[in-house]
């Protein structure tokens, strides 16, 4: 024992060391208070100071590369270790194991480092007076009627040009309306904001995803094959998470407020779309009386877009997407968000504190 342990000194150090890191992050997420005056409103901005810039440079996702990589390592590895335990050779066995350990933990303390800790600050409705989340149903139904015609109305404005813009168009459109949100709350920052076509699309089709953060180099990411109208609005989505947004109910929300405050008629839309169709499917699960008439409310031409999103997920419904959520709604209720992927559908109840407060939606 005594040799082994000497042999691989270097690594049991390595994985000692690591393992206190991992500690001491872990224990700082009981305290949301320091979380918030030391990481994210310090360390974290200090961090997306240095990553956006650098990796707004590729014009690609290097976090999408990164995680090819890795996923052709971690098949490598497996082979190895299956050939190792077949020869018996236990000492290249145990080192490789060992390394495997360290990697792990790397990956595991840069997460939380780098971005995970937002998942643990106070709530977005504590930063934004949004506490107030006193509504009746009534209330939600006639927001709900509000976000209608606002969705129709921006729809009915849209010209053959917006509804033909570029991805690159539809991204810089995005960012600007994130650039410009310091300026209506300093809870909104915004370092050099971002969002890339994933090079993972293809995959984020059949796991039913449209857009993912990556807390390793910032990037955000959106699914660029999806319908046009999708792509605004969970563009804003993934550069709040940018911004320090870690739950995605307040990602939404940050989405929302972004999307609804800019002057291009795609996001506007987009963003609309997005708030109502969360709101009827609120409305569907209380009421179906209240959710046909409100159906009845929306234009044909908003109705014919929520046909083709409904088609195009369903061209790539499968057991990879069902899968994917599992393991997504594990992840979020291990990262202090309990309702898992529940926790998207909350986004009405910061709309309806931001609604009483007199806030325009």
């Amino acid at each position: 024992m005594v040799k082994v342990i000497t042999r691989f000194k270097p690594q049991f150090i390595t994985i000692g060391v690591l393992a206190i890191i991992i500690a001491l992050l872990l224990f700082m997420t009981g305290y949301p208070g320091f979380i918030e005056r030391f990481y994210s409103k310090g360390f974290y901005l200090f961090i997306c100071h240095i990553l956006h810039p650098v990796f707004s440079i590729f014009p690609f996702s290097v976090g999408d590369v990164v995680y090819i990589c890795l996923i052709i390592y971690g098949l490598w590895a497996l082979m190895q270790i299956i050939r190792l335990i077949f020869k018996k050779q236990f000492s290249q066995l145990s080192q490789l194991l060992l390394k495997l350990v360290i990697i792990v933990q790397v990956i595991f303390a840069t997460f939380y480092l780098f971005w995970g800790l937002n998942y643990f600050r106070p709530s977005a409705a504590k930063r934004l007076a949004l506490q107030d989340t006193s509504y009746a149903f009534d209330d939600v139904k006639a927001v709900t009627a509000m976000l209608i015609d606002s969705t129709n109305a921006s729809k009915a404005v849209l010209t053959a040009a917006d509804t033909l813009q570029t991805n690159a168009q539809i991204y810089d459109h995005a960012e600007q309306a994130i650039n410009a949100m310091p300026a209506i709350s300093k809870n909104f920052p915004a370092i050099h904001p971002k969002v890339k076509p994933s090079v993972l699309s293809f995959a984020l089709n059949y796991m039913a995803t449209s857009g993912y953060f990556d807390p390793f180099t910032g990037e955000a990411q959106i699914d660029y094959q999806m319908p046009y109208f999708l792509r605004p609005f969970v563009a804003c989505h993934e550069m709040s998470h940018q911004m320090g947004f870690g739950a995605e109910d307040e990602a939404d929300f940050a989405g929302f407020i972004t999307g609804i405050s800019s002057h291009d008629h795609l996001l506007r839309y987009s963003t609309y779309y997005a708030a109502t169709s969360e709101f009827m499917r609120t409305v569907g699960r209380r009421d179906t009386v209240a959710f046909k008439l409100l159906r009845m409310r929306i234009s044909k031409p908003v109705l014919a877009d929520y046909k083709t999103d409904r088609l195009y997920w369903k061209s790539f419904e499968g057991k990879a997407g069902i899968l994917s959520g599992i393991l997504y709604d594990h992840f979020l209720k291990a990262n202090n968000q309990p309702h898992g992927l529940a926790t998207y559908n909350r986004m009405i109840r910061l709309c309806m504190a931001w609604y009483r407060k007199g806030q325009r939606l």
